[in-house]
């Protein structure tokens, strides 16, 4: 997942996962994770006549490293049924995502794996380290190891090819393992108990939906902050100087049928190592930023201090009737303002809805060796199955939602994307769905040097925001910085 995605209730209930008490079957050491020595030899054990392939590697330790994500929390929490499974201990390093990015550089560059699984995000890990991970196929073709459940297909295919593959269509480098996409949350209870006034007073029906606008998204807030006593403000914004504010950004930039490069669609499936020029200067772009910077006007002040957790935080507090954010604050939503909150796909531009996609899948290093080698495979497989991920949506301390298509077809969740739900993440089911359509998802450019763009963009759109440059120059502004940043070229 790019970012912590997580509120600060749930951040705060994982402490125990930071300090490295990880669960039953992970055990933890400080700082950087040891190696796990003498066990490892250079060639894969093969797997023994009559030999279970899931116990083929029993024995072995491996080290997962892994931002804080909800899966990775529900499944340090419950490490027992793959240890009993499959004889391997898992040691796992929670991690802030640029900490997690040094390390992994750090450990591809020594030749040796000291992390045996890697949660890759697409653009500061897949991207840019592709080289550093296996093609998955080595071990979903090969001979002697359990089946992947289902096989490839059942992986929601945007996910499959955003979180897995880079730069061309056949080597799968992830195993899709978490799927946090943002949408248009709302509070349900007011937008009904003013529905009538809206729809006079605004001259159309007001009810978030597909068919909603960004213009009409913000005559709503407007009025909203002029004639609702319930909520300060209409809406609000994770708009902070930090990747959240392109975040934020990048969901209008593309219903307005502007981006960041041509390509498009392909560039935000599969990536590219040279993207070309740099289209923020382009008329759709420049109308894109304008209008955001008049929405950031009417919107609550504290946008430009919020990140993901702070406009989630808001909305939970009252303070805003409504907010584009990651889907899975859907449970926490459900814990303050149980039966009060609603989900949509975001508002369509002139060009569509574009709702950003930021999984993150889980691989295997093409440093790992021998039995380490075979054991992160098992790993990535059992993690990624439909039985653990709906474990995973049940766990108390985390679990995302899915990324495996069967799961969402099983009558339990299909039961609790109604209220009352047991799985609350589930109510955002039909906002998703429709978010994951190929005319509907918002993809960011898979290149290897995404991250210093990520910082060019937002700090443009900052100042924007405050005033000290216009929405022209500040596109052009970030056009001439992701233009060199480009032209420097990577080498992983």
């Amino acid at each position: 997942m790019t970012g912590a995605r997580m509120s600060t209730r749930e951040l705060s209930r994982r402490s125990v996962l930071q300090a490295g008490l990880l669960g039953v079957g992970a055990t933890a050491a400080p700082g950087l994770l040891g190696g796990c020595g003498d066990q490892t030899s250079a060639r894969m054990p093969g797997l023994r006549a009559g030999e279970n392939p899931w116990r083929r590697f029993a024995g072995t330790t491996i080290n997962f490293i892994s931002e804080n994500t909800p899966p990775t929390a529900a499944i340090a929490a419950n490490l027992r049924p793959f240890t009993e499974l499959t004889g391997i201990t898992v040691r796992i390093a929670n991690l802030q995502l640029p900490s997690l990015v040094q390390r992994v550089a750090l450990d591809m560059a020594s030749g040796e794996s000291q992390y045996h699984v890697v949660y890759a995000d697409p653009y500061q890990v897949l991207a840019p380290y592709s080289g550093g991970l296996t093609d998955l196929r080595e071990f979903i073709d090969g001979d002697g190891f359990p089946p992947l459940p289902r096989g490839v297909g059942d992986f929601v295919p945007v996910q499959l090819d955003a979180a897995g593959r880079f730069g061309t269509e056949g080597p799968i480098y992830t195993l899709p393992y978490d799927c946090p996409t943002m949408i248009w949350q709302y509070r349900a209870d007011l937008f009904d108990k003013y529905h009538d006034a809206m729809a006079s007073a605004l001259g159309f029906d007001p009810t978030p939906g597909p068919e909603r606008t960004w213009e009409e998204y913000y005559r709503i807030a407007a009025w909203i902050n002029d004639h609702v006593d319930e909520v300060p403000y209409g809406t609000g914004h994770q708009a902070k100087q930090h990747d959240s504010l392109q975040c934020d950004f990048s969901n209008v930039l593309w219903s307005y049928g502007g981006d960041y490069f041509d390509g498009g669609r392909k560039l935000g499936l599969l990536g590219v190592r040279d993207p070309g020029e740099c289209t923020l200067d382009s008329p759709a772009s420049i109308e894109a930023a304008a209008f955001y910077g008049r929405l950031l006007a009417i919107a609550h002040p504290g946008s430009t201090t919020w990140d993901w957790d702070g406009v989630g935080a808001a909305f939970r507090a009252g303070q805003i009737a409504m907010c584009p954010n990651w889907h899975e604050f859907a449970a926490s939503n459900e814990q303050v303002l149980k039966g009060k909150v609603d989900y949509a796909p975001l508002p369509k531009g002139p060009a569509r809805s574009a709702n950003m996609y930021g999984g993150t899948g889980i691989a295997v290093s093409a440093n790992a060796k021998g039995a380490e080698r075979g054991a992160a495979w098992l790993f990535c497989n059992w993690a990624t199955a439909p039985s653990t991920q709906l474990a995973n949506l049940r766990s108390s301390v985390g679990g995302g939602t899915p990324t495996r298509t069967s799961v969402y077809e099983l009558p339990q969740v299909r039961r609790a994307e109604h209220r009352p739900s047991k799985l609350p993440n589930m109510l955002t089911r039909d906002a998703v769905r429709t978010a994951w359509e190929p005319a509907n998802v918002g993809l960011r450019p898979k290149i290897p040097m995404w991250n210093a763009c990520d910082t060019a963009i937002y700090t443009e759109l900052s100042g924007m925001i405050a005033g000290e440059s216009t929405p022209a120059q500040a596109m052009r502004s970030a056009k001439k910085q992701f233009d060199d940043i480009v032209a420097r070229g990577w080498v992983a």
